[in-house]
């Protein structure tokens, strides 16, 4: 315990000394996300603002509602034309592609996170999205009971057409043919905005009240999840994606099993960093994937990933709230990627949907 400590105040001190180091400087970086207002996505900025923080440079956020792939370029090239030094964005369309490529043949240091776009010349950060469908389909077919469960599970999809959202489905049907007697539904659209994704849900389960488990691919899902089978007395069991306030309170409330994280912090600290690196030390980005890992929440377990402390439920419960605690729980994740430790991770883009 007391090496632990240790080393998380030297981390701390890093950062701290780095920032200070650097305090003066006026290098500002570009952040463009979707999905605007997610409770998800502002963990993923709130992670960019504390690199920023820690790397002295200005962090500039654009964030565009739904998941436009026109808007969010147009964000991007409007930053590379304000003369920021480099940009960070989810890439939610292929469309994408064409234009980020020519800022980054123009030489605009470019990482792309959360939503990747396959034929980008850019580093992505996120999760094995394949992978994670596998260990959330494994999780439900298992709270179900094992390889002899029957009966009705619904899956939706906030966004269809998105590859990282397609490739989690594939990994959940995969593991739910693990259970042949399942009759698998969807994915079905339940769009992204709360509101609207609790009506699809709604919707879905009156159409369906026989189903023995809903499963969501984004980050409203648990959440209406939760106050769905809340409202039905806990008929089904419910999983889904994001360590966000909303979704852990029903798992709190034991309205929904189980949700995975996919490192929210570690999606916008990762891309700023890899950014700073580059134009600091005047390096060009390489091609490839940056696992950003897969959290395992219950209300009776909880695995973080990326080689941090255990932790209970109630500081996971702590940390989704608050975005300095956060940080300091990931100054060890931090302190490792420091010099050379920055890139030694990265693997082949096909590596993603493996």
């Amino acid at each position: 315990m007391v090496r632990h400590r240790a080393a998380v105040v030297t981390a701390v001190v890093l950062v701290a000394s780095v920032s200070a180091a650097r305090a003066a400087d006026q290098t500002e970086i570009g952040f463009v996300t979707h999905a605007q207002g997610n409770p998800f996505i502002q963990q993923i900025v709130d992670g960019a603002q504390a690199a920023a923080t820690a790397l002295g440079v200005t962090l500039r956020v654009a964030q565009e509602a739904g998941g436009d792939p026109e808007a969010q370029l147009r964000a991007v090239q409007n930053f590379a034309n304000s003369g920021v030094a480099a940009v960070a964005t989810s890439v939610p369309g292929e469309s994408m592609a064409k234009g980020l490529n020519e800022l980054i043949g123009n030489g605009e240091p470019i990482v792309q996170y959360n939503l990747l776009g396959a034929s980008v010349h850019a580093p992505y950060v996120g999760e094995k999205s394949v992978e994670s469908g596998r260990i959330l389909g494994r999780m439900i077919v298992e709270k179900l009971g094992g390889a002899g469960a029957s009966g009705t599970v619904v899956i939706g999809n906030c966004f269809p057409g998105f590859p990282v959202l397609e490739n989690r489905a594939k990994g959940v049907e995969e593991s739910l043919k693990k259970a042949p007697k399942l009759k698998v539904l969807g994915p079905f659209d339940v769009k992204v905005s709360a509101v609207e994704n609790y009506n699809q849900w709604e919707q879905l389960y009156a159409a369906n009240p026989d189903a023995i488990a809903m499963v969501g691919l984004c980050a409203p899902d648990v959440a209406s999840l939760g106050k769905l089978n809340a409202a039905n007395g806990d008929k089904f069991v419910a999983g889904g994606y994001d360590l966000t306030v909303e979704n852990l309170a029903a798992i709190k409330g034991g309205h929904a099993y189980v949700t995975l994280g996919q490192s929210a912090f570690v999606q916008g600290f990762l891309p700023v960093a890899l950014l700073v690196h580059a134009v600091k030390d005047k390096q060009t980005l390489p091609v490839g994937f940056f696992n950003s890992g897969t959290q395992i929440v219950t209300g009776t377990s909880v695995d973080m990933g990326n080689g941090l402390p255990k932790i209970s439920f109630e500081k996971v419960q702590e940390l989704a709230a608050d975005p300095a605690a956060t940080a300091t729980y990931y100054a060890p994740w931090i302190s490792s990627i420091q010099g050379d430790g920055l890139l030694k991770d990265m693997q082949p883009l096909a590596a993603e949907s493996e």
